[in-house]
């Protein structure tokens, strides 16, 4: 399992990353990985999670932007103290690769702003023989 984690203006946001067999097919270059956020808002002020930007680099190279509003359908709002989690989903054509990006974010105020997503690791676990 992957992790990282990165904090901006008040809002952590932690990482999760695993290999996702069951959905995968090696055989047909496709490996499947979940990848599971926690959003925390560590701030002072509320925000809004109004869309994301991710950057998926596989092992050749190849790098996909992906970029839409919210996160799995949703727009979340964050108090100061809330937290919101989800789970998603990216096909490789590799067996490993990272992903990095950015959630932005805007303040009551309408003050709009990016969050990091700091870089993780996307790779299928090796066999070790014993």
């Amino acid at each position: 399992m992957s992790t990282s984690e990165a904090v901006t203006r008040g809002i952590r946001i932690r990482v999760k990353a695993e290999y996702a067999p069951d959905r995968s097919q090696p055989l047909k270059n496709q490996w499947f990985f979940l990848y599971t956020i926690q959003i925390s808002n560590e701030g002072a002020e509320t925000v809004q999670l109004v869309s994301r930007h991710w950057i998926i680099t596989d092992a050749m190279g190849h790098v996909d932007e992906v970029r839409g509003a919210g996160v799995v359908g949703k727009q979340p709002v964050l108090s100061p103290g809330q937290s919101f989690q989800y789970t998603s989903g990216c096909p490789l054509a590799t067996p490993f690769g990272s992903m990095h990006g950015t959630y932005q974010m805007i303040t009551q105020a309408g003050e709009m702003f990016d969050v990091d997503i700091a870089s993780f690791t996307l790779t299928q676990p090796y066999d070790r023989v014993h």
